[in-house]
């Protein structure tokens, strides 16, 4: 029911998630990070494989690894697909034999996609190239025109409602971090959250380490 990709900036380290399913509120089960890396927890999703992966990324585990562990971890593997991305940029993928309808997997550089119930095997390559492609691209940008692209070569077999990213960089917490928790179009409004957010995003970070430098934006009451 869902297709996602975790991807890492070469430039400035940052580190990133999206997801898109025909499910509602799916970032808030399946998608889960932290400045050590990524971790992606879905088909028919336990979210604690999610806090678990991401507690192993924090203590300097690869994402191997921490797949490895993630898949012994707790009963019913064979019903999970998962991919994790470390900070290095390096990626590992599962899908147990109880993956929903066609499933697949790719993996590129600073980046790794998975897909379950998808119009076909080749959508997560799609997504992997795009985000090659646009590397010059700031880390969000980059996720949103990957999901752009899997969905572009067929997505999910039926109609996607809910989408969302999230993104890691200097700050422990993170610095983007945007969902569509249930439309009919939650591509095209999550790419309009993100460039209503884009030219903001830095400045809130700003507002947390220095908030006599932040610039207000004209709202009652604003700084």
């Amino acid at each position: 029911m869902t297709f996602s990709l975790a991807g890492r900036c070469e430039r400035d380290g940052t580190v990133g998630g999206i997801v898109c399913s025909s499910s509602i509120a799916v970032p808030a089960r399946c998608l889960w990070g932290s400045p050590s890396g990524i971790v992606l927890s879905q088909n028919v999703t336990d979210p604690k494989l999610g806090q678990i992966g991401v507690e192993l990324l924090d203590r300097g585990y690869g994402a191997q690894h921490v797949l490895d562990t993630l898949v012994s971890a707790r009963a019913h593997a064979q019903w999970r697909q998962l991919a994790v991305l470390d900070a290095h940029g390096n990626g590992a993928t599962f899908t147990g034999e109880r993956g929903l309808g066609v499933t697949g997997v790719a993996r590129g550089r600073d980046c790794v996609a998975a897909g379950n119930l998808l119009a076909g095997a080749h959508v997560p390559q799609a997504m992997v190239e795009a985000f090659d492609a646009s590397a010059d691209q700031p880390l969000a940008e980059r996720l949103v025109r990957a999901l752009e692209a899997g969905a572009a070569a067929g997505g999910e077999a039926g109609p996607v409602y809910s989408a969302g990213f999230v993104v890691y960089g200097g700050p422990t917490w993170p610095i983007a971090n945007l969902r569509v928790d249930w439309s009919d179009r939650p591509l095209a409004d999550l790419r309009a959250l993100w460039e209503r957010y884009a030219p903001q995003m830095n400045d809130y970070v700003t507002r947390a380490r220095d908030p006599g430098r932040a610039p207000s934006y004209g709202v009652p009451g604003d700084l």
